[in-house]
């Protein structure tokens, strides 16, 4: 008699804007899910939907401490990343980024289990080559006030291709360029989330810099599909791979897209530039598009539209509660 074995698989950051999410479509895919969180910048609102799952499972846990599961898949995806929450503890940041890791990579062994790790396309630095490519080794400030997250994922990245050479650890690698979709966290001050919280409430749209500088946005639902169909590729396929939308805009298209998306009468001010802020960032999705047959399929406005209903119907909530 052939039973289906139901795949048991372990999502760190699980409670988190990528985690939730993934999550999610795991569940669809029909996983039973364990989903690992400490909660320090993520919300427990974000799966609160998946708590009557039966599939679904909750550990409250910080990734710097081992622990002892059986899984057969292990999502990586511990760590905050908005520079408000990974710059409130920057020690704790790089443990999360290197203790996690080797936590989980130690698991991984243990169980003979498949081991995912979101890295970052901050990887890059300020880059000095565009767009970029997997095969381009950065150029990051390794003392800066970004430098926890940045380099604690670089070190991330290195332990990974260790334990696979070493160990001979089957490991997937993506490098995540900006992604934005519903369960953003409103006061994580990156650029989509704040401008859309300022435009639905006719507040000035904060610019840092001359708003000339560059970002490329993926929606939150073709990025966790690309996870999932790179975790079931041949080991062979480590990565590391680019996974975000290549179209590129400058923020302040990105601004008055929004501005007139909402309908908002907000005005932009200018404010000056954080330290090590990258000018340009667009991947080269080339080893996605060959390797997995994946390209995002949907566009800035339509993804905007879905984010913009997501956040109104937050800060309508949040109002009403307050008013209580």
């Amino acid at each position: 008699m052939n039973l289906h074995i139901q795949k048991r698989v372990l999502v760190t950051g699980g409670s988190g804007f990528l985690g939730s999410h993934l999550c999610e479509k795991l569940l669809l895919e029909g996983c039973s899910v364990i989903c690992l969180d400490n909660f320090f910048s993520s919300s427990k609102s974000n799966i609160h939907h998946l708590l009557t799952n039966p599939n679904f499972e909750v550990i409250r846990h910080d990734v710097t401490f081992p622990i002892y599961i059986e899984v057969d898949e292990i999502y990586n995806l511990a760590c905050p990343a908005s520079p408000i929450h990974y710059q409130l503890d920057p020690v704790q940041t790089t443990k999360t980024s290197v203790h996690g890791a080797i936590n989980m990579l130690g698991l991984a062994k243990r169980l003979k289990a498949r081991i995912f790790q979101a890295s970052t396309s901050e990887v890059y630095g300020d880059p000095l080559c565009h767009p970029q490519k997997e095969t381009y080794w950065g150029n990051v400030n390794p003392i800066g006030s970004r430098s926890c997250y940045d380099e604690g994922k670089r070190c991330a990245e290195t332990l990974f291709f260790d334990y696979n050479r070493q160990h001979n650890l089957s490991i997937k690698v993506v490098r995540i360029f900006n992604t934005y979709g519903p369960r953003m966290h409103p006061n994580d001050g990156r650029v989509v989330s704040n401008f859309i919280v300022q435009a639905l409430s006719n507040k000035p749209i904060t610019i840092y810099g001359d708003g000339t500088q560059s970002r490329s946005f993926c929606y939150i639902d073709d990025l966790t599909s690309a996870f999932i169909k790179f975790m079931a590729t041949p080991a062979k396929l480590t990565g590391p791979m680019n996974l975000g939308n290549p179209v590129e805009f400058t923020i302040m298209e990105l601004a008055e897209k929004i501005i007139k998306l909402i309908g908002s009468k907000s005005e932009l001010v200018f404010e000056q530039l954080p330290q090590d802020d990258p000018t340009q960032r667009r991947p080269d999705i080339s080893l996605a598009k060959k390797s997995l047959d994946w390209v995002p399929a949907i566009s800035l406005d339509e993804g905007l539209e879905k984010t913009i209903s997501y956040f109104d119907h937050f800060l309508s909530e949040s109002s009403e509660l307050n008013n209580d």
